[in-house]
């Protein structure tokens, strides 16, 4: 029994304290677990050796029952502590400590630590087991010091209420099998949120690199077995990649992808045996679009990649999350473009990527990519994609232009060696890349690594001269705290510095440049550095006359920089308007994205029904018709990728131009369907599906999709239905998905986002949807509040809201939250974000309005 003082003087030790690391230092874990999917419970023992650093100590625990701990093999008092999610246990000396705790769990549905996975086979409701420890959830599955820094080796003994024909797979090859239970081979030194293992009845594919590691993926067997091939292949080539491109061999005998039916976020680098969401890693290479084969390369080789950078070596905390996330984010684009060169992959990286950065880094209050946190729901906070993923892979994007691949290559090969199978923060990378390429990275990087933000760099012409100002860019309210960037400047004129660091600089005499050079001066050519470029008037018309002969980036980065300087209130958006037309006829891919991207940007100025929304859609109308004519509604034999990739641009926008022929043609090609619409086109399904919801819809059509996205194993498929029944016009239909929302035998938690995001952004049941969020909360944070996609509910709500009426709503619901761990940053930046949207509505609507006119005349 643990008296009063020993409590209070513990408290003192772990108030000073943060990490259990600085306590006990594990160095080996012999786990065995038991778990019974019937009784839904887990039992087991936790012993762990390691380095008492003091007599009092803790170890993490979650949702457990302990029933006994020993210190080399003597029993030992303990007590709970629930915030820190441990237990306190005394010793009676310091130095290497064998601890032996006793455990029960409870198997939840949490898609968190150990957790069942469910789906049918034939009608036949089955379920898998998997796991997802990151962040914070290896402390449900065993005792552990669960952090990142708390490296060390493990035996894994698990038993199951196993039945014929059933599978186990883990981190490790499995050495044996006695009296039903599994034991897997010792792990090399690794962190506690990268133990994984999976069990149930699967089916899977294998093939090995060349240089000799096993390549498996792993699936229940509702699909068909050729769903596994593409994802194989892409794998193996992958590894064999970061072999060649590292110089450092994968370190483990296999790697297994395993594909569970539900799975919170996209897919977890476990070492050993990567985890995915079904639509991440499986598809039918009869019917897939060819960008649901990029994003399905992207993400394994995403996943790969952190193999190295991740698992090998890892960030010592979660501050510096970025380290796995960001570089994992940009090695899926350059290993996809080694082993595709064909796909032009960066091009991806462009129209999702840099967008998505750019607009989330420019609301004041947005997280910086280095960010201290500590507690448990904060450190879910940090996986911020625009921030840790996007804007973080472009900073190293910008390091890799800055240095070249082979100061790349070798700073990567130094840093493996220097720190693999241990931990490493942001200052050992730079310090790395440093040596190889004889820059001082880390001088230029922390200005994009410690502040939030990124500058809007002007270019001019004063008085003759040609000159550049940097200032920080801001969509909506900021307050300028007077920060500047080492910004690469990637100038196509040698006048501009490499690195711009001041906040001015006059280049010289503009025509004397022009002439000199014989092309319009651009800045952040190739579109590489995080900073966006306002030129005035003179240089923009300079560029808009040589517009023909810009290539793809450019005419992109045009376009995405005047959209987010209108967002900052920097420009009208009416003066984007005309502009508009003059890109409709490039084949370019990345040059529809940002078109329309830009083009429905402009709905939010509109209300539906209205005058103005007739002529925007005449916009739309104007902008697509002769890219309709030319591709068509179904897909052509050796078209190029660029006209598979733009097709879906221009269908959508032609559909929401209510063009009648292209509604009719959508609607004969879904009849030559109907008896199977799953096997619709995949790159065209989900305009096709929506068009016929809304144009031809009844009950009987619903039902039927409806049925179809319960039955189907068919990953894309489902997609494109969950994305198309939401845009339905009918109240009773809207009326039964959002009774749907919470019936997980049809929508599953992982799936529900997407959703609620539907129904939301379509008028006729955005009422319906924002109803259900407000009286429901409580479900959905009992339901979903334990992972890290939580948050998103209020980011895609503030993404669809544009009046003074729903931002109102939204202040008034979510305000009294703002204090919940994890959602304070999310609900402050969200509540900007509608502001700014609002404001610049009331402000531009009759310039905007008066500008489509115009056009469309």
């Amino acid at each position: 029994m643990y008296n009063e003082d020993i409590l209070i003087i513990q408290e003192e030790i772990m108030a000073k304290s943060t990490h259990f690391y600085e306590l006990f230092q594990p160095t080996h874990y012999n786990v065995y677990l038991d778990i019974n999917r019937a009784a839904k419970s887990i039992s087991g023992t936790s012993t762990i050796t390691g380095d008492a650093k003091a007599t009092s100590i803790a170890i993490h625990q979650k949702f457990m029952t302990i029933s006994a701990v020993k210190a080399d093999g003597q029993d030992v008092p303990f007590t709970f502590d629930d915030k820190s999610e441990g237990i306190h246990i005394d010793l009676t000396k310091t130095g290497e400590t064998t601890l032996a705790i006793d455990f029960t769990a409870p198997l939840t549905d949490s898609m968190m630590g150990i957790y069942p996975s469910y789906y049918d086979v034939n009608g036949e409701k089955k379920l898998i087991i998997g796991t997802q420890f990151e962040t914070t959830a290896a402390r449900q599955a065993f005792p552990c010091v669960d952090e990142p820094e708390a490296k060390a080796t493990f035996d894994l003994a698990i038993k199951f209420d196993e039945h014929d024909g059933e599978t186990i797979i883990s981190n490790m090859p499995e050495t044996k099998t006695e009296n039903g239970v599994h034991y897997f081979d010792t792990t090399v030194r690794m962190s506690t949120y990268l133990i994984a293992f999976a069990f149930g009845e699967m089916q899977s594919k294998l093939t090995t690199t060349k240089s000799g590691v096993q390549v498996g993926v792993f699936a229940t067997k509702a699909h068909q077995a050729k769903e596994l091939d593409f994802a194989l292949d892409i794998a193996k080539r992958s590894i064999e990649f970061y072999e060649d491109f590292y110089q450092t061999p994968y370190p483990l005998p296999h790697s297994w992808q395993m594909a569970l039916p539900d799975f919170s976020a996209g897919a977890m680098e476990n070492w050993g045996l990567v985890t995915y969401r079904e639509a991440y890693l499986l598809l039918d290479p009869d019917n897939t679009s060819f960008e649901t084969k990029q994003r399905v390369a992207t993400v394994i080789a995403h996943e790969l990649a952190h193999q190295w950078f991740g698992d090998l070596v890892t960030m010592k905390w979660w501050d510096d999350l970025w380290l796995n996330e960001s570089f994992a984010n940009m090695m899926e684009y350059v290993a996809i473009n080694a082993i595709e060169p064909d796909w032009h992959i960066w091009e991806v990286f462009q129209t999702t990527e840099a967008p998505m950065a750019l607009q989330r880094d420019a609301t004041d209050g947005v997280q910086s990519v280095h960010v201290q946190v500590e507690d448990p729901a904060e450190i879910d906070a940090l996986f911020d994609s625009a921030i840790v993923y996007a804007k973080g892979a472009r900073m190293l994007v910008m390091v890799r232009a800055l240095i070249g691949d082979n100061a790349l290559r070798q700073g990567l090969k130094a840093y493996f060696a220097a720190h693999h199978y241990g931990n490493a923060t942001g200052a050992d990378l730079w310090a790395a890349l440093g040596d190889a390429s004889g820059m001082n990275v880390g001088a230029i990087m922390n200005s994009w690594l410690e502040q939030p933000g990124y500058p809007v760099v002007s270019a001019a012409v004063v008085d003759g001269k040609l000159t550049i100002t940097q200032q920080q860019f801001f969509v909506g309210e900021g307050k300028d705290a007077g920060r500047q960037w080492q910004v690469p400047l990637n100038s196509n004129y040698s006048a501009a510095p490499a690195i711009f660091a001041d906040q001015s600089a006059t280049l010289g005499d503009y025509a004397t440049l022009r002439k000199a050079s014989g092309e319009p001066f651009r800045l952040n050519v190739g579109n590489n550095s995080h900073f966006i470029v306002k030129y005035d008037d003179t240089l923009l018309q300079d560029i808009l006359a040589n517009l023909d002969s810009l290539d793809a980036i450019t005419q992109l980065q045009l376009l995405q920089d005047l959209r987010l300087l209108a967002e900052g209130r920097q420009i009208s958006y009416a003066a984007i308007v005309p502009l508009l037309d003059r890109f409709a006829a490039s084949h370019s891919t990345v040059v529809n994205d940002v078109l329309y991207g830009v083009a429905s940007n402009l709905k939010k100025f509109v209300t539906p029904d209205s005058t103005e929304e007739q002529q925007l859609q005449a916009l739309f109308d104007k902008l697509s018709a002769k890219q309709v004519a030319r591709l068509g509604w179904t897909p052509k034999a050796g078209e190029s990728n660029d006209d598979q990739l733009t097709r879906p641009y221009v269908l959508n926008a032609t559909l929401y131009a209510k063009n009648a022929e292209s509604i009719a043609a959508a609607h004969a090609v879904f009849v030559a369907h109907q008896d199977n619409p799953g096997t619709l086109p995949a790159a065209t399904r989900v305009f096709i599906l929506a068009n016929e919801i809304k144009h031809f819809g009844s009950d009987q059509l619903f039902d039927q999709l409806l049925n179809d996205y319960r039955t189907s194993s068919d990953a894309g498929y489902k997609a494109d239905l969950s994305s198309a029944l939401p845009t339905t016009p009918d109240a009773k239909q809207i009326a039964k998905l959002i009774t749907l929302f919470e019936d997980a035998e049809t929508i599953k938690p992982q799936d529900l986002r997407a959703w609620y995001r539907g129904v939301l952004g379509n008028d006729k049941g955005q009422q319906a949807a924002w109803d259900w969020i407000r009286n429901d909360w409580q479900w959905l944070e009992d339901t979903v509040g334990g992972d890290m996609e939580f948050t998103t509910y209020i980011t895609v709500t503030a993404g669809i809201f544009h009046t003074p009426a729903r931002l109102a709503e939204f202040k008034a619901f979510f305000t009294p939250k703002i204090n919940t761990p994890g959602l304070t940053r999310e609900i402050k930046m969200d509540t900007k974000v509608i502001e700014s949207r609002v404001d610049l509505v009331e402000a531009e609507k009759d310039a905007v309005h008066a500008a489509v006119a115009k056009t469309v005349k």
